[in-house]
């Protein structure tokens, strides 16, 4: 499945010595969660000062770009856009300088009643410089009265929806650093420790490649300070019930990160073995096992293991190609797939085999892929999905299709198996998921069953 798209990945650190090499190392565990873009903004002290910029992190920050960026305090950002669009002014982290305090703020979610805010807030006098939604926060935490922690308050009451923070203010000659998460705790946000400082991301992989310690994940509605006198914590007033993304663990976050509180590696492999029981309480037995890389193989391995059949790569993925390439000729049929999927012939000729996949969304890319098995010689190709049917929108910072564009919400089980050229297709349902995985808490799953946890204003 390659048809969603993550939303962004935040990086926070206070009190660490060279912060703006920490930050940048820490974008780069974080580059799955966005392509489009990536900033750092560090605080010497005296004032920010940063770097943003379109592309990958490697793109955005050559070699030599980070000696102009000192400081011990920083945030950062990798984006993928959802809101107000792929353009260079949406670059985050957002930074601006009032008459109280200078800012800066990177955000991974969506605001669901930004468009909302924004037109009461233009009517009042704003002016925005953007069309991202983030700039909407920093409108109304400049127009609140009181302490910066009032403000902040203020203006986190007034919004909507999915928001993982980080946050960094100067203010009296003093520079604080905060991590936020909203009242459903859609998103990741993990806090610890380097050194004698503080170090906070959108997932515990990036603390494992600076060499940080994880000390815990932020509970829905909490928001931590780093400051001179330490971690400090507090909770914002509203009171929802908890609805952490169920998609993080069976997509968007990395295999090796620890997120909600579990393993996605083990979760996914958990499915994976779901998808085999179902299997073998039917009787069926394939010859072999594959996952379509990469999201797809640890529950391909999970399913190996629980039946016994062989797990075979079947599908080799060049992780070398930009995100963009020329195609040479139109006569080279679905060239876009070829150039990123190879099918290991040997392993797979004359095989019945059992593919495994996170999701369907519109349903193209896995009828190339299912061709392209077919055409090294697989004679029979059963799909295994470790999710229910994509049947809505994600309105919480994933960037979907429309529903008028996503193949379950608009084609059977069985139409969707013609479709996608499979001899078989089965999808797991989300009360035999939760049933199985046992989540320590009530989690969004609006993707498959519409039911939205926080208010949508479209």
């Amino acid at each position: 499945m390659r048809e969603l798209k993550e939303k962004c990945g935040v990086i926070a650190a206070w009190n660490i010595p060279e912060a703006a090499h920490i930050t940048y190392l820490g974008l780069f565990a974080l580059q799955h969660r966005g392509q489009e873009g990536a900033g750092i903004i560090v605080d010497d002290g005296q004032k920010m000062n940063g770097v943003r910029g379109q592309g990958l992190v490697n793109q955005v920050f050559p070699k030599g770009s980070l000696t102009e960026l000192k400081g011990d305090y920083a945030i950062g950002h990798v984006r993928y856009s959802t809101a107000g669009g792929s353009v260079a002014r949406n670059l985050q982290p957002l930074w601006v300088e009032s008459l109280n305090f200078e800012i800066s703020i990177a955000h991974n979610g969506n605001l669901t009643n930004a468009t909302t805010l924004r037109r009461q807030l233009e009517s009042e006098g704003s002016v925005f410089q953007t069309s991202s939604d983030t700039e909407v926060i920093l409108h109304l935490i400049s127009k609140s009265k009181g302490s910066f922690e009032e403000r902040l308050k203020t203006a986190l009451t007034a919004v909507e929806g999915a928001y993982s923070l980080t946050i960094m203010v100067r203010e009296n000659q003093k520079t604080r650093v905060f991590a936020v998460k909203d009242p459903y705790g859609f998103r990741p946000l993990v806090v610890g420790s380097l050194g004698s400082g503080f170090f906070a991301a959108s997932e515990s992989c990036a603390f494992d490649l600076v060499g940080a310690q994880v000390l815990r994940e932020l509970a829905p509605g909490e928001v931590i300070e780093f400051s001179s006198e330490g971690m400090n914590s507090w909770f914002l007033p509203k009171k929802v019930k908890p609805a952490p993304c169920v998609f993080e663990w069976m997509y968007f976050s990395r295999p090796d990160s620890i997120v909600f509180g579990d393993s996605v590696y083990e979760v996914r492999k958990r499915l994976g073995k779901l998808l085999a029981q179902k299997d073998m309480n039917d009787g069926f037995r394939p010859d072999l096992v594959m996952g379509v890389p990469d999201s797809g193989i640890p529950a391909a391995i999970g399913y190996a293991q629980e039946s016994g059949v062989p797990f075979e790569l079947g599908l080799i993925r060049n992780h070398y190609i930009g995100r963009t390439f020329i195609e040479p000729h139109q006569s080279i049929r679905d060239f876009g797939v070829k150039i990123k999927q190879n099918p290991l012939k040997e392993s797979l000729r004359g095989k019945r085999v059992v593919v495994v996949d996170d999701s369907i969304v519109r349903g193209t890319t896995s009828k190339k892929i299912n061709q392209i098995l077919k055409d090294a010689g697989v004679s029979e190709i059963h799909m295994r999905i470790s999710a229910p049917p994509t049947v809505s929108p994600c309105y919480y910072g994933i960037d979907t299709p429309q529903e008028s564009e996503l193949i379950g919400a608009n084609k059977s089980i069985e139409q969707i198996r013609e479709f996608v050229i499979a001899d078989s297709l089965k999808y797991l349902k989300m009360d035999e998921i939760f049933d199985y995985l046992k989540p320590k808490t009530s989690m969004c799953d609006a993707c498959f069953t519409k039911n939205y946890p926080a208010p949508i204003q479209i």
